[in-house]
């Protein structure tokens, strides 16, 4: 075996030790600087280096190629909109290879991507790790973990052995929109017509049921089959138009828009709960929403003799409509049960805490939680099964 096909491996247990021990960034850039004076560009390009490298709180990103500018960006920038945060690489010398340190809480679960000279968006080569955003119908981000996050155990796909059985795709010719509405449904294993049951109504239902952003659909089947919720049935409602879904029209559907909430509550909710055994009163109705849909969820629920009783609002954007603030100081219904939810790094979470302080002088029975993420589906889907915990537990 040569010195050159030896260096990779030498180079990962010094690294790692330096993450572990050395008390300044400058260690870690004189090591790099040190192994970019040994490895040509093509050495650098071949190392055996899965990355991000994390110990506690800190992490250091490595990148290796032919470029002029390297870049990070993700939930630790907002995507570029913050821009107090250093995310810009270090080239090592004239080799390929570029690096960028940095510190978060030690659970935090970030998305992020490389940018190229300044143009080229690309996944991180040596990171295995993904999440899917919601962005063009889903699409990719590489995924920091930190050494503290762990995998929500609902998540995972093999507990339930019985599963629910989803109706996809099913229409809806709504009079008061004037246009067809796309839905999926979820009924619970051993669905029986005759015993009413808790329904939940999800905003960006194509989302929240994608396995790889909200795979709320196996959280359902786990929970239930565990015995830890109700049986639930579920309606998932697609704001893509049916004949082109490319035209998504949550945007208006969810900005606070009366006419739909009067097809929520005066068209679709009747109609479910006189085709199945959906338990006919607020308490036994959630309507869960993220982003838009959170604020949708907090509009539809406060709104003046609401259909909903229960409402499950992850990272609410209530700075597209302040007005929200003030429909949630006097609740029309004082046994409405809020489940609220937030990212800490570049999320929602000064929304959400005003609105924290605002229900707090209301009668809400009130849950919130913060998770040291970002506005992405690896926070909300995290998430769910507490949310259903809230509403549904046994």
């Amino acid at each position: 075996m040569t010195t050159n096909s030896l260096m990779p491996r030498l180079f990962l247990l010094p690294l790692l030790l330096l993450l572990c021990h050395g008390t300044a960034g400058q260690v870690i850039h004189a090591r790099l600087q040190q192994l970019a004076q040994q490895a040509s560009d093509s050495n650098a390009q071949t190392l055996d280096l899965v990355a991000p490298i994390t110990h506690h709180d800190s992490v250091l990103f490595v990148y290796t190629g032919a470029a002029t500018k390297v870049e990070w960006m993700g939930d630790f920038n907002g995507w570029g909109y913050d821009k107090s945060f250093r995310n810009k690489g270090t080239q090592i010398g004239t080799s390929g290879m570029w690096y960028l340190k940095a510190s978060f809480p030690a659970d935090a679960r970030l998305d992020y991507k490389i940018l190229l000279n300044g143009t080229q968006w690309i996944l991180d080569p040596r990171n295995p790790h993904q999440q899917w955003s919601g962005v063009g119908g889903g699409s990719p981000n590489s995924e920091l973990r930190m050494p503290a996050w762990k995998e929500e155990p609902a998540q995972q796909d093999g507990i339930a052995k019985a599963k629910g059985v989803v109706k996809s795709d099913l229409l809806f010719n709504s009079q008061r929109l004037g246009y067809q509405v796309m839905y999926s449904l979820y009924l619970p294993h051993g669905y029986d017509a005759t015993v009413k049951m808790p329904t939940v109504y999800v905003t960006d239902g194509y989302e929240y049921m994608h396995p790889r952003m909200g795979n709320m659909v196996t959280v359902l089947d786990n929970l239930i089959a565990q015995g830890k919720i109700k049986p639930v049935i579920a309606v998932f409602i697609d704001h893509r138009e049916p004949i082109n879904r490319s035209n998504n029209k949550r945007m208006t559907a969810l900005a606070m828009n009366a006419s739909y909430y009067d097809f929520m509550a005066k068209e679709l909710v009747p109609y479910i709960e006189a085709h199945y055994a959906a338990e006919p009163q607020p308490g036994s109705r959630a309507i869960i929403g993220t982003s838009m849909g959170g604020l949708a969820a907090t509009y539809f629920a406060f709104s003046p003799q609401s259909v909903f009783g229960l409402a499950g609002i992850q990272s609410p954007a209530f700075w597209t409509q302040p007005r929200i603030y003030e429909l949630c100081q006097n609740p029309d219904n004082p046994m409405l049960k809020v489940s609220m939810t937030t990212g800490t790094i570049n999320d929602s979470f000064k929304e959400t805490r005003k609105m924290q302080e605002i229900l707090r002088g209301t009668a809400c029975q009130f849950t919130y939680r913060e998770v040291n993420e970002g506005h992405s589906w690896g926070n909300w889907r995290g998430l769910i099964d507490d949310i259903l915990l809230d509403f549904f537990r046994k």
